[in-house]
């Protein structure tokens, strides 16, 4: 049955996992993500649903067994932090080279390097850029509340067997650490060996008997085999985008003034609007739901309505990026972002957009 519980963002999400039928989790600790292996064990969904759970020796270890799992139609997730992450890339390039489906959690901390073991949104570019070698994209999605890094997670299998295709949630270690209500759904009963062969036979490795052996790589040493893989890949991308897109928009009707945020900053910076408001600014959020795809249209609309747009990061400037090329230009695109682990408050989201906006 569902049920309403107090529980980390951490927890939530493998909760979640157990939850709608995942079959396996791979991965490794780090902080700010390592509650979400310590609560797996400690639930041993083994008894309960039949769920493998299992620390590997390392993250290059973690992703690869995520590989060879996902290659037989299972349902299979891993998570990491910044660092992690960072270890896991070329696996995760293998993955989509090779369009198997899996879920990736980075759980961000403060970089470059070791950095910081709080929160940061500075690994933006890794992960809707590709992150690793090659021409591919990572359908991201990024929660802002404990409740949806739980439903977060099934929305991440569904898109990534929709579209054979590694998914990302992306979300930071004040999510993951913070302790919310959250409305857990119900047990799902994990796929059968037969119902997956039925549903996933035709590209998994699930046995030979009768019928032509499956091969699956992201090796083409043909040019021309390789290119049209590749182009394979750009149309999924395409329907992503047409498909698949999400986004939140608040107060943007009467908007005078636009905030851009996403997760943490999006909380943080729907207070701000609020006591913009009550100053008698017009102020709108657009909270991208998913970073890849981008609401590029949605931001180029709002561009004939707004007179300004603050991007609001933890970070140096990512994100703003994509808002400008979303925008081309027509209004003036600033960004603000605290770094190093810092959080930014609403006060200082306000402070900013008066200063580098409103003027």
């Amino acid at each position: 049955m569902s049920e309403l519980k107090l529980m980390k963002g951490n927890e939530a999400l493998a909760e979640a996992a157990i939850r709608c039928g995942t079959d396996a989790y791979f991965g490794y600790p780090i902080t700010p993500q390592t509650e979400v292996i310590e609560y797996l064990m400690t639930e041993q969904p083994e008894k309960r649903t039949g769920m493998v759970v299992l620390q590997a020796e390392s993250e290059l270890a973690a992703i690869n067994m995520v590989y060879g799992a996902a290659s037989t139609g299972k349902r299979v997730m891993t998570s990491s932090s910044s660092p992690g992450i960072s270890l896991k890339l070329e696996g995760i390039s293998y993955l989509a080279g090779a369009e198997l489906p899996a879920v990736i959690v980075n759980v961000v901390r403060g970089g470059p390097g070791l950095g910081t073991i709080q929160p940061s949104q500075a690994d933006y570019f890794q992960s809707v850029k590709g992150g690793g070698h090659g021409d591919y994209k990572l359908y991201v999605l990024a929660p802002s509340s404990v409740q949806e890094m739980s439903d977060f997670v099934e929305d991440a299998f569904d898109i990534a067997f929709k579209y054979r295709a590694p998914v990302l949630i992306l979300s930071d270690g004040l999510i993951g650490q913070m302790m919310e209500k959250v409305n857990l759904k119900d047990q799902k009963e994990r796929m059968s060996n037969e119902e997956l062969i039925e549903k996933y036979g035709s590209w998994a490795t699930t046995g030979k008997k009768g019928r032509e052996r499956n091969i699956i790589t992201s090796l083409d040493l043909q040019s021309e085999k390789m290119e049209a893989r590749v182009h394979r890949l750009m149309k999924k991308y395409e329907q992503m985008e047409k498909e698949d897109l999400r986004y939140e928009k608040i107060l943007c009707d009467d908007a005078e003034y636009l905030i851009v945020a996403y997760g943490s900053s999006a909380r943080i910076s729907q207070k701000a609007v609020e006591l913009a408001r009550k100053k008698g600014i017009k102020v709108g959020l657009l909270r991208p739901i998913t970073l890849f795809p981008f609401p590029k249209k949605q931001l180029f609309e709002l561009a004939n309505q707004v007179k300004g747009i603050l991007s609001v990061e933890l970070n140096m400037g990512q994100m703003v990026e994509d808002v400008r090329l979303s925008v081309e230009f027509k209004v003036p695109v600033e960004h603000f972002g605290r770094t190093g682990g810092i959080i930014h408050t609403p006060e200082e989201i306000l402070e900013a957009l008066e200063q580098k906006i409103i003027k």
